[in-house]
């Protein structure tokens, strides 16, 4: 059946005149003996009828609607996964260009470092012009190629420009050591030559040279963003992350007073064609909230299955009233007993006590019984609270009759 509220033409906050006003209008537009050359007339006619059963009653119309609520908020889960699947399925893509030119990048150092090696072990004066031009690919910072593939304005680009500059400034002390060190040993050798005469000056000028031809093809430092660091970060800051659990499921269970009370299974039947059973435990009253882990939407891989969030309800009850895990009851009394109070029985889950009612008590009085409510999950129990009605006779009593006039006028026998 279509959606009731939509058939009627009318809003789902409609009040019962409201609805009552369209059906009788819808109706008389659509009936079939208005419309005898309309043969879809008489289904037409059908919906309506059905659409107002539906929204006429009360429970009926609770119950629709929390049908459609959920339904709709199962949708709406399900598309918040999809998106989420879309997102991931994005970011590892991106990883993967990210790899790639890692370790594109790395391969092009390598090969600029092997061939600055072997420029500066044949003594070439011009090693270091040639090894400082030599890998415009291999200089590319991390920062700079996640900004090149992905452009400047992603939250990615600035995480990874951070944790580059942090790990830049961790490895500068260590460049800085060797590079003293370097030129500790330069001047070590210097001194040395100097030391063997004039003769010995063009094997000093070939060292420094073959030195300064090292020293500039030494390897530089990793790049500053390593690749599991990079791929997390884009995954996490730039395109999000999936969830790693589905949406919790909420639905609402009502049960019988006498069920919560003797603490029965009751069924919970769920939009998903799926049936499960609900222990009703201590603790529970019209209200409760219920999680049941792992019972909720079912989705893709890797993303987990979400909870089940039942709210019960306590159905109404003949005799009981439930306010939070005190029961209350009405016992009647007569006037004479009101007046001068008596001795009686009220019935409580567990069966009849006996029950003392005061001389001269009003409607306006009840009587409390201790540990005779639902139990509190905390090993005590509510109250049972007796509400007192003053009823009279089902007949007038001539007696009784006199008795009341001649108190309002202020005749006392």
């Amino acid at each position: 059946m279509r959606d009731p509220y939509s058939v009627l033409g009318v809003k789902r906050t409609a009040g019962a005149d409201e609805i009552k006003a369209a059906w009788r209008s819808k109706a008389k537009s659509v009936h079939p003996d208005h419309n005898l050359d309309d043969p879809s007339a008489t289904g037409r006619f059908a919906e309506i009828g059905q659409a107002y059963d539906v929204l006429k009653d009360p429970d009926k119309r609770r119950r629709y609607d929390r049908a459609a609520d959920m339904h709709q908020t199962i949708m709406q889960q399900r598309e918040a996964a999809r998106q989420a699947e879309e997102r991931a399925r994005a970011a590892r893509a991106n990883a993967e260009k990210v790899m790639e030119e890692l370790a594109r990048a790395n391969a092009q150092r390598a090969r600029n470092q092997a061939h600055e090696a072997q420029t500066a072990s044949h003594g070439q004066a011009s090693a270091r012009s040639k090894s400082a031009g030599a890998e415009p690919a291999s200089g590319e910072d991390a920062e700079d190629m996640i900004e090149r593939i992905f452009g400047s304005g992603d939250e990615a680009v600035d995480a990874a420009r951070d944790r580059a500059a942090a790990q830049s400034r961790q490895q500068a002390p260590q460049q800085g050591q060797q590079q003293g060190q370097q030129q500790a040993r330069q001047k070590t050798r210097a001194e040395a030559a100097a030391d063997t005469g004039p003769e010995t000056g063009s094997e000093r000028t070939a060292a420094g040279d073959e030195t300064a031809g090292r020293s500039e093809a030494a390897p530089r430092p990793p790049l500053p963003m390593q690749a599991v660091e990079l791929v997390a970060a884009l995954v996490r800051r730039w395109r999000g992350t999936p969830p790693e659990k589905a949406p919790d499921l909420t639905a609402e269970v009502i049960v019988s007073l006498d069920d919560l009370i003797a603490g029965n299974t009751v069924p919970l039947n769920l939009s998903e064609d799926r049936d499960l059973r609900l222990p009703l435990e201590p603790g529970m009253t019209d209200g409760h909230v219920v999680r049941l882990k792992g019972q909720g939407l079912r989705m893709p891989s890797p993303i987990a299955r979400g909870d089940l969030v039942v709210t019960v309800r306590v159905a109404r009850h003949e005799r009981f009233r439930l306010e939070g895990f005190d029961l209350h009851t009405v016992l009647p009394i007569s006037l004479e007993d009101a007046v001068l109070g008596t001795e009686a029985e009220v019935e409580t889950p567990g069966g009849k006590v006996p029950i003392t009612v005061p001389a001269w008590s009003g409607s306006d009085r009840s009587i409390t019984l201790d540990g005779l409510g639902l139990a509190d999950g905390q090993g005590g129990h509510g109250k049972l609270v007796v509400e007192l009605r003053v009823v009279l006779w089902d007949k007038p009593d001539d007696k009784v009759t006199d008795l009341m006039r001649h108190m309002r006028h202020g005749l006392y026998v």
